[in-house]
């Protein structure tokens, strides 16, 4: 093995622990905070687009055309560097968050609508005779079942979400890629490098596709049992 060689094998070696530390501090923080917001949010944008009432689809459908029709990396900006001209001044952390939640609200809201869309008009009918009051039957019959279609469409979101936090770099977040790009600016072996960061997003996704695997599984086993 050349001495160059035995070079990048060793810094790959030191970098190996700062970059899974990134991960596991910022990278999945980010992820799992995110979109947690981001889905609540996504409801409450579907709910709203459904609800009939023209003031609420009005307010629904001009978020999802202003963050679908702009770049996350903007909005991250406007966020981060821009409010901060109004008097708004945020942490670069609930900067990344307020931004990816928005982002995936916006997006998981079309998911979250088809769902619910998707529910049969008997199960409305059948809590209406039930007694139920339109949230009763959003919260026991609709959103249950919705959930149940919408696992797959959001668990790809969710992937794709943990790489969109690479973005988030931009706002000073040592995260995942941006501890990669500090290293390279050391060591000077970009290749290496990106290709070590690039293999931990890799095996991060993987872990999560495997987890989506499962769950879709065993949802599509209740909903056999469930017919």
């Amino acid at each position: 093995m050349s001495e160059n060689m035995i070079r990048i094998v060793e810094i790959l070696l030191d970098s190996f622990w700062p970059l899974c530390r990134a991960a596991l501090m910022y990278t999945i923080p980010l992820t799992i905070v995110s979109f947690a917001c981001g889905t609540v949010l996504a409801f409450i944008t579907a709910i709203f687009r459904l609800s009939g009432v023209r003031i609420l689809e009005v307010v629904a459908k001009f978020y999802i055309w202003i963050i679908r029709g702009t770049p996350l990396l903007v909005q991250l900006f406007v966020i981060f560097y821009g409010l901060p001209s109004l008097g708004i001044v945020l942490s670069p952390f609930v900067s990344g968050v307020l931004g990816l939640s928005l982002c995936q609200g916006a997006y998981n809201s079309e998911i979250v609508r088809a769902a619910i869309l998707a529910v049969p008009n008997g199960q409305w009918e059948a809590a209406k005779a039930l007694g139920m009051n339109k949230g009763q039957t959003y919260m026991r019959i609709v959103i249950p079942q919705a959930a149940r279609t919408a696992v797959p469409s959001l668990g790809n979101q969710f992937i794709g979400l943990t790489k969109d936090t690479s973005l988030a770099g931009m706002l000073t977040i040592p995260e995942l890629l941006q501890t990669g790009q500090q290293i390279t600016a050391v060591v000077y072996e970009p290749l290496a490098l990106y290709l070590e960061v690039a293999f931990i997003y890799l095996l991060m996704n993987s872990v999560l596709t495997l987890l989506q695997g499962k769950l879709e599984k065993r949802l599509s086993k209740h909903v056999q049992k469930s017919s």
